[in-house]
């Protein structure tokens, strides 16, 4: 008797054995693939979000830089030339009467959204300027993401 029980134990535990088993290759060949047909669909989408959010924070950015420019103005009475550029916000270019600054929080120019220098030309008449990224490709022109951003 109490080895018929013991057997029975033992073929029910030999049971539990069999239906505990984990996935087939099929079954992860599946779920394999919706996920390749996932990331073929969303991926596209993400790297064209990425582009256009550092073209906005480029636009940020020389918003930014305009409004220095504009403080730098207001305490020297023009705008840094062409030569002193952007580092006229930072630092004095030397013996300017009435520079307050840095104008800028950060110790320094910060790079374009895509590493590169943003570009500073002082305009023909004492009251404009150009500050610009050449985007992605850091030549003049381009679109979409190679598309110049400037104010």
């Amino acid at each position: 008797m109490l080895s018929n029980r013991i057997q029975t134990q033992l073929r029910n535990k030999a049971r539990c054995r069999k239906s505990e088993g984990g996935f087939t290759l099929v079954e992860l060949l599946v779920v394999l693939v919706i996920l390749v047909l996932l990331a073929s669909i969303i991926g596209p989408r993400i790297i064209g979000y990425l582009g256009s959010s550092r073209t906005k924070t480029a636009h940020i950015q020389i918003e930014s830089l305009v409004t220095a420019m504009e403080l730098f103005h207001i305490d020297v009475g023009r705008y840094p030339s062409s030569t002193e550029g952007l580092a006229a916000l930072v630092k004095s270019p030397g013996n300017v009467p009435g520079w307050n600054g840095p104008y800028l929080a950060k110790a320094g120019v910060p790079p374009d959204p895509w590493g590169k220098p943003y570009v500073y030309q002082a305009g023909q008449n004492a009251g404009s300027f150009e500050i610009k990224s050449l985007g992605a490709d850091g030549k003049e022109g381009g679109t979409d993401e190679n598309a110049d951003v400037s104010n």
